[in-house]
């Protein structure tokens, strides 16, 4: 068994989100390192989405090949995205 580290880097952006929406940064940490599922965005982006409580949690990230930069993070109900 491989265990994976990546370093992940957290934005202004995100941090001002998190606070805005009460994410802790184990619940951010949870998201991205066991999310419901991942998805591809724009360019190098892929958006992690984690089923909590009635809602969904959508965690904006580019990845390069060594670092995991957290762009934004924000909470959605529940179904919009199709989980």
């Amino acid at each position: 068994m491989q265990i994976e580290f990546m370093k992940l880097e957290i934005t202004k952006h995100a941090r001002e989100r998190m606070e805005t929406y009460n994410v802790s940064d184990d619940l951010l940490i949870s998201a991205v390192t066991n999310p419901d599922i991942i998805v591809d965005g724009y360019s190098n982006r892929r958006i992690y989405q984690k089923k909590l409580n009635g809602y969904i949690l959508r965690v904006i990230v580019e990845e390069n090949k060594d670092i995991k930069r957290i762009i934004t993070v924000y909470k959605s109900r529940s179904g919009r995205y199709g989980i």
